[in-house]
């Protein structure tokens, strides 16, 4: 992306019912600097008729998907290229312009200079695939439905502190487990199990669990006898908790629904295999991967991914005070937390990981500082899957190479 020739540099400022767009020639002139409609026959006019007087055209966008998919659609339909100005990088660029005023009118200037003078900066837009544009889709509804169940819950054991805080301890921290939601909802909470007592609730969890539920019906009732005072307001909280516990429940199911169509999409794209082929990954992984940086071709090579990724250690030399290397605090986290977390699990089946990682604890790394070291070298076999669609394979160690 960042080698991409262009005759004009058309920088879009994207909007829910309308654009701004600015148009810039390589030498810096401005030749179209007006709002935009979000309308596919504007849009193609647009493209079309500054294609057709400059030569190439490159459109710019700060959100390449959401509000600014249609533009990409149809810059691509007219043979356009497209690319995206991340968030991060468009707020950095912003402080090289003058002024403290944001308007539609300077950000869409600020992103085509920005794609002019430093074209580094771009990322390149997904290909059109229908797969992955689905894949987000269905992760960014996954996200909505994280952010509801987590407010949910938080609710759930608020009531529960507010009324009865040692029935909290017991079942707040349990409130995902699809029994302890049932329970909720069927008992309401402390006054309806009280009144139920011990014997009929064991029985209860008895005919929903295959594991042994005595020490669960311990814990509830050691609980329950720990506050003998009733709270205000607990008469209204067993009114909402059960509805509460209905809602987790419902957000719960529709995330699983959604994880297994998620798996479903990823089983059949080709690359998708090759990244389970390597230790530690698995296919939400895999899903996470695909959903970040697709096939890896808008990276030169590992390191930027790995600098993208947010697991490239950054140096920071200033005289002889401040020296060394220091964890980045930037990147996709989405990434980064994938792979940090497959290079975890690498460590229980993948015995060259094992030893690498034990090396980096012997010279003095903590834990999570060592799996990351462990992280970022798997980034380059990564890359390198990607890039050649090449299944993992073992390189044997240099001295075995250089015995053999």
């Amino acid at each position: 992306m960042a080698g991409s020739p262009a005759d004009v540099f058309l920088g879009i400022d994207v909007g829910k019912t309308s654009h701004h767009a600015c148009g810039l020639t390589t030498d810096g002139t401005k030749i179209y600097d007006k709002a935009l409609a979000q309308d596919e026959s504007a849009l193609r006019s647009l493209f079309t008729e500054l294609k057709d007087t400059y030569g190439r055209v490159l459109v710019i966008v700060d959100q390449p998907n959401t509000i600014g998919a249609l533009p990409v659609a149809v810059a691509r339909d007219c043979n356009v290229d497209v690319a995206y100005l991340p968030g991060l990088a468009m707020r950095k660029a912003a402080d090289l312009y003058g002024g403290k005023s944001k308007t539609d009118r300077k950000d869409a200037f600020i992103i085509a200079d920005t794609a002019r003078c430093m074209p580094h900066t771009l990322r390149a837009v997904d290909h059109n695939d229908e797969m992955l544009s689905a894949l987000k889709v269905l992760a960014g509804f996954d996200e909505d439905l994280a952010k509801d169940t987590t407010r949910a819950r938080n609710r759930a054991r608020g009531l529960l502190t507010q009324i009865h805080p040692p029935l909290e301890q017991v079942i707040g921290p349990k409130l995902a487990h699809p029994l302890i939601l049932q329970l909720l909802a069927h008992y309401r909470g402390p006054s309806g199990l009280k009144k139920a007592g011990p014997a009929r609730v064991a029985k209860w969890l008895a005919a929903r669990s295959k594991q042994d539920v005595s020490d669960l019906v311990d814990q509830i009732f050691t609980a329950l006898d720990a506050q003998t005072v009733t709270v205000p307001g607990t008469k209204a909280a067993e009114t909402v908790l059960p509805a509460l516990a209905h809602h987790i429940q419902s957000l719960l199911e529709q995330r699983a629904a959604i994880a297994a169509e998620v798996e479903e999409m990823v089983a059949d794209h080709p690359l998708a295999e090759v990244l389970m082929s390597m230790p530690g990954v698995g296919i939400k992984t895999a899903a996470k991967i695909l959903l970040t940086v697709g096939d890896g071709s808008d990276f030169p090579d590992a390191a930027h991914l790995a600098a993208y990724a947010g697991i490239a250690p950054v140096s920071r030399i200033s005289g002889s005070s401040i020296r060394g290397e220091h964890p980045a605090r930037s990147g996709n986290k989405t990434l980064k937390n994938a792979l940090f977390y497959s290079a975890f699990a690498s460590l229980r089946s993948h015995r060259p990981s094992r030893q690498y990682y034990e090396r980096k604890r012997a010279e003095g790394k903590r834990h999570n500082a060592a799996v990351m070291c462990l992280a970022r070298r798997r980034c380059n076999v990564i890359f390198a899957m990607l890039k050649n669609r090449e299944y993992f394979r073992e390189i044997p160690p240099r001295h075995e190479q250089i015995a053999a």
